[in-house]
């Protein structure tokens, strides 16, 4: 009871925490509304620097929170490309600050227009908990580049992580910059609820809907960054042995704890023992064992685990047939398992499974495969093997996704100069470089007039004969 009133306490702060810190952001924004590129590009580097000093915390406080990520994994898919965000944004902003000259129409001469990209103000970043540093920093970037003050909501499931960014943050940002907050689902809820300006949640589908319920009370812009069964096609002509290895790599990085990591594979039938093999030959390739193994990444918490071993146990007993590809387990690093006979009734196939469990689906021909995925929810991700150049682009025009990997998996999301976002259930807006800029700016269209006013000639009483010549040049 006594630790029941203290965490009901402790929340109660936290929430009343929130109020006071967005105020004092709103207004630190209202006494600096246009920061210079001088001034962003100094917290910019002022980010890199610290993120590049603290990379060892950074890497031990993550692993802590995985029970064990591998560091090199951490480096990989965390640490460089927030660095390669940094650097690339600061690179460019001054470009990307410049108002942009649009044309004028005869009939409104003489004048001239612009659009001019203004900071929208307050900026909520709502990060989860899989890849808790790039996850906060890639917004983190996209707002600060725009000149935006920023709150971001860490994950309740990475507390050393959340807490130590936290910390860390708050060494070379003031808090009505930028400010983190912990806290557990209720402090999530409540930071959905304030009014920012924009708002970006990444996250299950299902929480996704619950964000945006609650920024349409406020009219809040979102970006939402969901996730999805991203399917992997494998042609009927791609060397097995290529295809595996890279759909291999996108599926055990982070142990499959990946948003747009491949959730299942499409193989023509008669490919399909062959492409298992390929694909054992791979994994093991990577990890010759799992137990004591430091690049084998386990599953966040019990909770995870729990419901990756169940969707193993409902998948078997509905008639699959389960090709672990390591014997033993040890802690939370779950064996890798290939899923065969999967179906529509299993869980597996149901859900984003977020783990390193790879269902198999064969196909007849290709129409099959892409009547499988267009008959589903529009993927985050998706991943095509073949080297025809024809059937590649037949992919690109006859499928709908956030983003596409020919001939390889999840690198398109660590491209600065490419937009990242979902579509229709996977999510709604973009953000990474230049994209991300625009997303945390207002467009603002501006129309200027000096002294000389032509439009006097169209001004009532109607039915003049300078009217009528206008009308005729003009309307057609």
């Amino acid at each position: 009871m006594v630790a029941d009133i203290a965490y009901l306490q402790q929340s109660q702060q936290q929430i009343s925490q929130l109020d006071t810190t967005f105020q004092r952001q709103r207004d630190a924004f209202r006494a600096n509304p246009m920061p210079s590129a001088e001034q962003r590009i100094q917290w910019l580097d002022s980010l890199r620097e610290l993120i590049h000093a603290e990379q060892k915390s950074l890497i031990d406080a993550i692993s802590q929170d995985f029970s064990n990520r591998s560091a090199d994994e951490t480096v990989l898919a965390e640490i460089m490309p927030s660095l390669h965000g940094i650097h690339y944004a600061a690179k460019r902003l001054k470009k990307w600050m410049k108002p942009s000259r649009r044309s004028v129409g005869m009939a409104f001469q003489p004048a001239s227009a612009k659009v001019v990209y203004q900071p929208l103000g307050v900026v909520g970043v709502i990060v989860p908990w899989n890849y808790p540093l790039y996850l906060a920093i890639g917004p983190l970037v996209g707002a600060l580049a725009a000149g935006n003050r920023v709150m971001i909501k860490m994950s309740e499931s990475t507390p050393a992580t959340s807490q130590l960014l936290k910390d860390l943050l708050a060494r070379i940002f003031p808090e009505d910059l930028v400010a983190v907050s912990l806290g557990e689902a209720e402090v999530g809820v409540a930071f959905s609820r304030l009014p920012f300006d924009h708002l970006l949640f990444t996250g299950a589908t299902s929480i996704g809907k619950h964000v945006m319920r609650a920024a349409a009370e406020n009219l809040t812009p979102v970006t939402l960054e969901l996730g999805g069964k991203s399917p992997a096609i494998v042609s009927a002509d791609v060397p097995l042995a290529d295809a595996a290895e890279r759909i291999a790599f996108g599926k055990t990085l982070n142990a499959g704890q990946t948003c747009v990591a491949p959730d299942y594979v499409l193989v023509p039938e008669d490919r399909v023992e062959g492409f298992v093999e390929a694909y054992r030959q791979a994994v093991q390739g990577f990890y010759p064992k799992l137990a004591d193994n430091p690049d084998y990444t386990a599953i966040i918490n019990e909770r995870q685990l729990g419901r990756l071993k169940g969707y193993l146990v409902d998948a078997e007993a509905k008639g699959a047939r389960l090709v672990p590809l390591f014997p033993e387990a040890q802690g939370r690093r779950l064996p890798h398992t290939l899923v065969l006979g999967a179906n529509d009734e299993m869980k597996l196939m149901q859900e984003e499974i977020f783990g390193p469990l790879l269902p198999i689906v064969p196909y007849r021909r290709i129409e099959d495969a892409f009547a499988y995925i267009n008959d589903r929810p529009r993927p985050l991700a998706l991943y095509y093997f073949g080297y025809g150049k024809a059937e590649q682009q037949r992919v690109l025009h006859e499928t709908h996704s956030g983003g596409v990997c020919l001939n390889d998996t999840l690198l398109h999301v660590a491209q600065d100069d490419m937009p990242f976002g979902g579509v229709g259930p996977s999510g709604m807006g973009h953000y990474h470089g230049h994209e991300g800029f625009l997303t945390f700016s207002k467009a603002k269209g501006v129309f200027i007039k000096q002294r000389f006013n032509a439009a006097k000639m169209i001004y009532p009483p109607y039915g003049k004969a300078i009217q009528k010549l206008v009308f005729k040049l003009f309307v057609r």
